[in-house]
C-alpha cells in the first residue's frame, strides 16, 4: 500500500499570496509536492481543485477563496511537484503529456492530493472535485477510477477518454461546461463524451457557450469570455447548492 506524508506549513507559498488559505506540503512516492488549503469548517464539503497546465498559481488560489466564500472548504492540488510552476509553454506540454501518458502516475497524485485534504481538515466523505483545462481532463480521470465523490466538474477541459478506460466505474454526477468555440477540444469530443455517459448511465449535464475559445474562464487572458465565465459559475455556484443540499 502507498504511503502519503503530509506536513502542514503555515508560511510561504511559493509567492503565493495565502489569503486565509495554507500551504500544505506532501509527498507522493518519495516526491515532494505543494497544495492550497483554506477551510470552511470540518463539517463543509470538500471542493478538490485541480490545476490548470500553468500549475498551480494565483488563479487557482483566487478561485479557492472563491469557492471557500460559499461555504465550503477547498484543497487546491499539485500535479507539478513543490514550486514547478512552469512559464514556456513547451514546459507546459512536457509536464501535462507525461501525465496523459502514464495514467497510473496521474491516480497516484490524485490519490495523494486526497489523502493530503483529508490530514488538512478536509471532509473527504462529502466531497466534489473541479478543474481547468488540463484539470478537467484530470477530473474525468478521477471519475473514471471510481472514487466515491459526489460530483465532478470540468470547465473548457479535456474530454476524450483514453483507450481501454470508460465510465462504468464512475460514482457521483458530472458537470461539463465546454466553449463552442475550443479548437483544442472539440464538439465532435463534446458529443463523444455525452454518449459515453449515458451508455454508462452515469448522470450528467453538459453545457456549451457560443463563441466561448479554450480557457475561457482565465481572468485577464485573451480568451477570457465575461458571459461564459458568470454563467457558467452561476450553475456550478447552484449545482454545487443541490449537490449539497442535505
Amino acid at each position: 500500500m502507498k504511503r502519503f506524508l503530509v506536513i502542514i506549513l503555515i508560511f510561504g507559498f511559493s509567492g503565493l499570496a495565502l489569503a486565509e488559505g495554507r500551504s500544505v506540503v506532501y509527498d507522493v512516492n518519495g516526491s515532494e509536492y505543494e497544495g492550497y488549503y483554506i477551510s470552511a469548517g470540518e463539517k463543509a464539503p470538500l471542493i478538490l481543485l485541480i490545476h490548470d497546465w500553468d500549475g498551480l498559481t494565483e488563479y487557482e488560489v483566487k478561485r479557492s477563496k472563491m469557492i471557500n466564500d460559499l461555504g465550503y472548504s477547498v484543497f487546491a492540488a499539485d500535479m507539478y511537484g513543490k514550486g514547478v510552476r512552469p512559464e514556456a509553454l513547451s514546459e507546459k506540454r512536457r509536464l501535462t503529456s507525461e501525465l496523459y501518458q502514464n495514467r497510473g502516475k496521474m491516480r497516484d497524485l490524485l490519490k495523494g492530493a486526497i489523502s493530503a485534504a483529508e490530514q488538512a481538515g478536509g471532509n473527504t466523505d462529502r466531497a466534489a472535485v473541479i478543474g481547468y483545462c488540463f484539470g478537467g481532463a484530470v477530473v474525468l480521470e478521477l471519475a473514471r477510477s471510481g472514487a466515491p465523490f459526489e460530483a465532478f466538474v470540468t470547465f473548457h477541459g479535456g474530454l476524450s477518454t483514453p483507450e481501454g478506460q470508460d465510465y462504468s466505474k464512475t460514482n457521483g454526477q458530472i458537470l461539463v461546461f465546454h466553449g463552442s468555440a475550443d479548437q483544442a477540444v472539440t464538439l465532435d469530443d463534446f458529443s463523444t463524451l455525452a454518449k459515453e455517459l449515458e451508455k454508462a448511465g452515469v448522470k450528467h449535464e453538459m453545457t456549451t457557450y457560443s463563441g466561448a475559445p479554450h480557457a475561457f474562464t482565465i481572468f485577464g487572458s485573451d480568451r477570457y469570455s465575461e458571459d461564459a465565465d458568470r454563467k457558467s459559475w452561476n450553475r456550478f455556484v447552484s449545482f454545487l447548492d443541490e449537490t449539497f443540499e442535505n
